[in-house]
């Protein structure tokens, strides 16, 4: 996996294709809007099946990616982020494929 998805999420987040927050998230998946959906393993067990939960409802792709969230929170250059979902079906494609490997 390593750094190269990190990248794609911190260009997707200057390219605006991302949402933040949980709420917004889960309005996003609920909108059909996300694409795929991003939880660091150390998000809470609260957070974690909330978002799961409307992912599996919506048929929405997620992934709980192997980093912490300050990882995750790096790459996109904002702090305390758990989970991120991509708005654009490229970046989502893109993602889903270095994710796999």
């Amino acid at each position: 996996m390593g750094q190269s998805y990190l990248n794609l999420l911190g260009l997707a987040f200057r390219a605006r294709k991302l949402t933040l927050g949980e709420e917004a998230i889960v309005e996003s998946v609920r909108t059909n809007e996300a694409k795929l959906v991003l939880l660091s393993k150390d998000a809470s067990n609260n957070t974690v099946k909330k978002l799961t939960d409307k992912c599996k409802s919506f048929n929405v792709s997620y992934y709980i990616v192997d980093d912490d969230r300050q990882t995750l929170s790096k790459a996109i250059g904002k702090q305390g982020r758990v989970a991120v979902a991509v708005n654009d079906e490229g970046f989502a494609n893109k993602l889903k494929q270095l994710l796999s490997e």
